[in-house]
């Protein structure tokens, strides 16, 4: 049971290597079997391509590029999350690469702390913070953080045939 001050976040879990991360699931619009992906010419390393998604063209990028670790090796359990993420004053809706999707959890904000700035192989500005769980982490992605960069609003913009700024 929880305190009244307490809130709690539903977030879908997912593995990028032997590590475990989270994204609200507020923003997950639906989870697909990894698949095939238009390759986009002169895009970056982490932009594996555009896919359909019931009839719209969304970026797929490799999440764990992206965060700074090695390329996704695709296996059965390979997935996509395709996520709906306000960037730059606009609604982004991308796919992202994951090994495994895990399920959906229940945090309280009581179990969230702070990212860590030490001891860590990414970037802590794109952590919304830390749960622990049994003798390892989950890490709570800020996709708004993580994806709020120039490159980032260059690929909004090829996405929707506009340029950018």
């Amino acid at each position: 049971m929880m305190n009244p001050g307490m809130t709690e976040t539903q977030c879908v879990t997912f593995a990028l290597g032997s590590e475990v991360f989270a994204v609200p699931v507020s923003v997950v619009r639906e989870i697909l079997d990894h698949g095939e992906v238009f390759h986009i010419p002169n895009g970056p390393a982490y932009l594996l391509g555009l896919r359909n998604v019931r009839g719209q063209g969304v970026p797929v990028i490799d999440l764990r590029l992206r965060l700074g670790l090695a390329r996704t090796e695709t296996t059965p359990h390979t997935r996509v999350l395709v996520v709906d993420v306000p960037v730059n004053d606009r609604m982004l809706t991308l796919g992202l690469v994951a090994d495994r999707v895990f399920e959906v959890a229940a945090f309280s904000s009581g179990q969230i702390e702070a990212a860590p700035d030490i001891g860590i192989a990414w970037n802590s500005d794109y952590i919304d913070g830390v749960v622990r769980r049994d003798s390892s982490f989950v890490v709570i992605i800020s996709l708004a953080r993580l994806l709020a960069s120039a490159e980032m609003a260059a690929l909004v913009a090829s996405s929707t045939g506009q340029r950018a700024a």
